[in-house]
């Protein structure tokens, strides 16, 4: 077995309670890595087109990579991966904190969770032992009293990733939570759903062990020279948070201010950003395992106008979300929403996204206040937002339509209002806007699991970051066309390597290249590999997701953009004018990927990535169009 792995992968039967342990070939590794690559090989041969998200035929599976649980920085990461519910195709989240590591030092490199527990039960992983012990008490708690109450019944030391209502009432937007008030969130893709729907409460791990490199002395003394550089170059990280450039980002036109339809908010930004919050409420900062940036934010907030909050800060995508595209500049009303998420398990982008649609619903007279329960829900208002969070989370009157996300919510409104429905197959927007980054609006379109920024993390390179290794030594211009086809099928190659790595995609912002990759993988696992190669592997993987999602009947009709994003000006801010040319981007990008017009990868495309299986099957594949 290769070094970086543990070469056991957990797998139980919750309809029986059967557990064994499984092992990968080191072939299978070295085709997939681990994490979202080895995921995606798993779901795409275990489920198909007629498994119920839902339904105990759904897997829900916990991957790591080679990386987690070793020296390298920001390795602390876990990948979830099902077929979501939210979107009806291939589904995925990564999330940080330290479970995926605990899992590692447990003896395992992954978890595939099977079938349906009769009634509510959580897993406890300790050192190789395995139990399913019953969470009947457990049921109805939230995700910070789940995580102290198995905590209290296995080990202090214990890691738990667990879900809250949101998860227990099938809300297609809940999200998984992990390491208790410091609310990492494997949120995306609605899984928390997938593992309410299993009776599934939580998984708590703890281990001993220590996971074995190659060549360690050549690991550590590559890490040691890198990681002053990390440190230095993501300061701002460390300082301000990922909201610490809010300002900036409304400047450029970048921010989703009132559910995506206005471009200029330079007041609001600025009561929202990373600065203001270091200024006023935090408190500490939250490091992942293995992290030497410490992005996280802690914050407290005493007798504040929304009540007491501990704990997780926010993020830069819920600030965006829960302030700026629902017009609230209120810091504080902002920190207890993403409180209330954390706790309920919400996707706090898919849940803000949502409530904006809901306000505009709301000011076009397609649903009043007999829909909301006598809110007012009117754009800016703080305490209509905090309630609705709370609808969504308990999954109460309009809460529970808001909980199915804002494709199935518009679709059961009705009217115009999908209009101003912002997804892409399923899945909301992140708060980064294709106007003003035309790479972001391919990767959108093109992501699959659907609206993504870092399913390519495209636009940071039209921003402040090089990428010599694959050919971008200057930042791109982010409202060019040319070449950008190419670019975002890279750069999507290059983000499935770290979501099957484990690593934390800030680690490009510390400066860190592709080739200092690869050679950390060679010396973790011992294997001779090289930087075509390690592209070759993230093509492969990229192009299996995507032919998961071509037997769900996707195709070009699919790799669309929002009706607003495509064609609405936002008249100002730093992007007025601009909307993103989708359609010649879109052409050259399937030209490049070795695709054919309908955006299906071919034969000849699958046998170069020696998915040799898929090439023969394809035709069938294929037949999904015709039903």
């Amino acid at each position: 077995m290769a070094g970086g792995y543990v070469g056991k992968i957990l797998h139980i039967n919750l309809t029986d309670g059967e557990v064994h342990e499984g092992r990968v070939k080191e072939s299978v590794l070295r085709s997939y890595i681990g994490g979202s690559g080895l995921a995606a090989r798993i779901l795409f041969d275990e489920t198909g087109r007629r498994t119920d998200p839902l339904g105990p035929e759904n897997i829900l599976i916990f991957m790591t990579g080679p990386l987690t649980g070793t020296e390298v920085p920001l390795s602390g990461r876990h990948e979830v991966v099902a077929k979501s519910p939210l979107t009806g195709i291939y589904g995925e989240s990564d999330v940080g904190g330290s479970w995926g590591e605990e899992l590692k030092k447990a003896g395992y490199d992954g978890v595939i969770v099977r079938g349906k527990a009769e009634r509510p039960v959580y897993i406890w992983v300790n050192d190789g032992h395995v139990e399913l012990r019953r969470a009947d008490h457990l049921w109805g708690l939230d995700t910070y009293e789940t995580d102290e109450s198995i905590r209290q019944e296995t080990d202090r030391d214990a890691t738990v990733t667990c879900i809250g209502p949101a998860g227990e009432r099938l809300a297609r937007i809940a999200a998984i939570m992990s390491d208790g008030i410091h609310g990492r969130a494997a949120a995306r893709c609605g899984l928390g759903a997938v593992m309410g729907s299993k009776n599934l409460k939580a998984i708590a791990v703890k281990g001993e062990g220590s996971v074995e490199v190659a060549k360690p002395e050549d690991l550590g003394k590559s890490i040691r020279e890198s990681s002053p550089m990390i440190v230095e170059n993501a300061k701002s990280l460390h300082e301000y948070g990922t909201s610490g450039g809010m300002t900036l980002i409304e400047y450029v036109g970048d921010l989703p201010i009132k559910n995506w339809r206005e471009g200029s908010w330079p007041e609001g930004a600025e009561k929202l950003s990373g600065i203001t919050m270091a200024s006023t409420i935090l408190v500490g900062r939250y490091y992942c395992r293995r992290c030497i940036i410490g992005c996280g934010r802690r914050v407290r907030i005493k007798g504040g106008r929304y009540g007491d909050v501990e704990g997780a800060g926010p993020e830069y995508e819920t600030l965006a979300m829960l302030g700026a595209a629902c017009l609230i500049d209120d810091l504080e009303a902002v920190v207890k929403a993403n409180d209330l998420c954390n706790r309920y398990g919400l996707d706090t982008i898919s849940t803000g996204a949502v409530i904006a649609f809901a306000m505009e619903a709301y000011e076009y007279g397609l649903i009043t206040e007999k829909d909301t329960g006598g809110i007012s829900l009117e754009w800016g208002d703080p305490e209509a937002m905090i309630k609705m969070v709370e609808m969504i989370g308990r999954r109460e009157g309009l809460g529970w339509l808001l909980g199915e996300g804002v494709k199935i919510a518009s679709e059961r409104i009705g009217g115009f209002s999908s209009e101003f429905a912002i997804h892409v197959k399923g899945l909301e927007l992140p708060a980064h806007d294709p106007r003003a980054y035309y790479s972001q609006g391919l990767s959108y379109a093109t992501s699959n699991r659907g609206a993504c920024h870092l399913q390519s993390l495209s636009h940071i390179f039209e921003r402040n970051v090089t990428l010599p290794d694959l050919g971008y030594p200057e930042i791109l211009e982010r409202h060019s066309v040319k070449g950008k086809g190419e670019f975002v099928a890279k750069t999507q190659n290059l983000m499935c390597m770290l979501d099957s790595l484990k690593v934390c995609k800030f680690i490009l912002f510390g400066g860190v290249k592709p080739s200092n990759l690869v050679k950390w993988l060679a010396y973790v696992t011992g294997w001779n590999i090289n930087l075509e190669e390690f592209m070759r592997i993230g093509e492969r993987i990229y192009n299996l997701k995507r032919l998961y999602n071509v037997r769900e009947g996707c195709s070009r009709k699919d790799d669309t953009l929002p009706p607003r994003i495509l064609t609405h000006r936002r008249g100002s801010g730093g992007s007025p004018n601009n909307l993103p040319p989708l359609g010649e981007m879109l052409s050259d990008y399937y030209k490049y990927r070795g695709w054919n017009e309908m955006g299906i990868p071919t034969k000849e495309k699958l046998l170069e990535l020696n998915l040799e299986r898929e090439a023969e099957d394809l035709d069938r594949i294929k037949s999904t169009f015709s039903g």
